[in-house]
């Protein structure tokens, strides 16, 4: 399994140079007019990577909803929803009033953002025109946020945020299966604008920008980093002050891409991680899983079971309201630099150009 910071493979280069090759030949198609490209009567916003998983995209889109709906803004979220269990070729998750949809049906990180911005209209599909259209024909909505658009290059986009992950160096030297790149490190020159997520350290954001620099002359770079809000219980929701968990320990449980950096906040917070169940990313979990995970947190007789907000979705449902000892951390999404120029690209997109469209 791939996560942030992973060697590269060289025995593998020469598939990584196919794949990159193919990537290479489709983005020309859609560049030249040889594949057609859609554009939705509202403005769309792209928040997409270049690697795979890992660099936040899902806090990074709740962050600009949550912007605009601050701002009066009526929001769309289009999401391919990766391995959904969900038969149908388009869903409506959130109606922007009520969440309609379940993790297995929806996905987990569509769940999540239909959770957490509930002004919002949430959809999945695997073909984000007609999803698009789709929504728009039933919701009155004044953006798209296209959720991991990156390389949906079928629709058009008003702004392209490309995410990066400034702990994963590494990850951008080769493309896939050598590497993490899902394409050549020269599509990041579609971009309207660089955002480095994670970029508590300052040196490791300021090696990404160096590196992409000479790939991405004028286009602005932004940073920010995912901070801790609460802790939030998996059985029924209700809150505790990140203090509460501090000289705990504790098992942790998740299935995300980088769970490294789970296992660093749960320290960072001050708990004391016993044990680290690590599932694969957007696992879905069973009864056995969580009594898996149960007889681990009992045998070490530990103070909690934590997990991630994203995991946390898809263990409530077998877990009991009564049982308390799961928790999940919330996340918010904070931007350190280039913010000024996120909101006058958000702004110009906008009909007219005018507006603030984002906080």
């Amino acid at each position: 399994m791939f996560t942030p910071g992973s060697q590269v493979r060289w025995w593998l280069l020469w598939a990584g140079w196919l794949y990159g090759l193919a990537g290479r030949i489709r983005a020309t198609s859609y560049r030249r007019g040889w594949l057609a490209r859609r554009k939705l009567p509202v403005p769309v916003v792209s928040v997409g990577n270049l690697t795979v998983g890992g660099t936040g995209k899902t806090p990074f889109v709740i962050r600009l909803a949550e912007g605009l709906s601050r701002e009066g803004k009526r929001v769309a979220i289009l999401s391919r929803g990766y391995r959904r269990g969900g038969a149908a070729p388009r869903l409506i998750v959130s109606n922007g009033a009520k969440v309609l949809g379940t993790p297995d049906e929806a996905g987990d990180e569509p769940y999540l953002m239909a959770r957490r911005c509930p002004t919002a209209v949430v959809a999945v599909g695997a073909d984000r025109y007609a999803l698009g259209r789709w929504v728009l024909d039933q919701f009155p909505v004044d953006y798209v946020l296209l959720d991991d658009g990156f390389q949906h290059l079928a629709v058009q986009r008003d702004v392209d945020l490309l995410l990066v992950d400034a702990t994963d160096f590494e990850g951008l030297r080769a493309v896939f299966p050598a590497g993490r790149l899902r394409e050549p490190i020269g599509a990041a020159a579609r971009a309207s604008m660089i955002v480095v997520t994670k970029a508590d350290r300052p040196e490791q954001a300021a090696a990404i920008a160096d590196l992409l620099q000479p790939i991405i002359p004028g286009v602005p770079i932004a940073q920010a980093v995912f901070r801790p809000e609460t802790l939030v219980s998996v059985a029924d929701g209700s809150p505790q002050p990140l203090d509460w968990c501090r000289g705990k320990t504790a098992v942790l449980c998740s299935g995300i891409a980088d769970p490294a950096a789970f296992r660093a906040l749960a320290i960072r917070l001050g708990m004391t991680p016993v044990e680290h169940m690590i599932y694969r990313d957007h696992h879905r979990y069973t009864r056995e899983d969580v009594t898996d995970v149960r007889a681990k947190a009992a045998a070490a007789k530990t103070d909690l079971i934590l997990t991630t907000e994203k995991d946390a979705g898809k263990l409530a449902p077998l877990l009991a309201p009564s049982d308390g000892g799961w928790w999940a951390v919330r996340l918010g999404t904070d931007i350190v630099a280039g913010e000024r120029e996120l909101r006058e690209l958000i702004a110009k997109a906008s009909a007219g150009g005018t507006g603030t469209a984002y906080a």
